[in-house]
């Protein structure tokens, strides 16, 4: 499945539908900073999902798991992500940040 692919969840299609505008402006400027250099996108999926867990974040912790999966990169790749975050951001952050990758790649997000 590529990330064009993955349906994004309920909140964001509410969102879209109600200001589409700026939904169109948002995915415009996603789209225009991947393409920006040269990286594959797959690497593109595992830095977007590293900021998101260096920055704390779940729900964007939950979209670029859905991403990165929709961009071929398996379960053991992303927990690497939340495993390499630890010296960084100290490991009751890594275990959430854990978490949150196996929310998605189990199925129970």
């Amino acid at each position: 499945m590529s990330e064009s692919n993955v349906r994004p969840p309920k909140p964001y299609r509410e969102f879209v539908e109600r200001h589409p505008d700026v939904a169109s402006a948002y995915e415009a400027l996603g789209k225009a900073v991947r393409a920006a250099g040269p990286l594959s996108p797959r690497e593109v999926a595992l830095v977007k999902l590293g900021i998101s867990v260096g920055a704390r974040l779940e729900g964007p912790t939950h979209a670029h798991t859905r991403k990165a999966v929709g961009a071929g990169l398996d379960a053991a790749a992303l927990e690497q992500v939340a495993l390499l975050a630890c010296p960084t951001i100290g490991f009751p952050s890594m275990m959430a940040a854990l978490g949150w990758v196996r929310d998605v790649t189990a199925g129970d997000d």
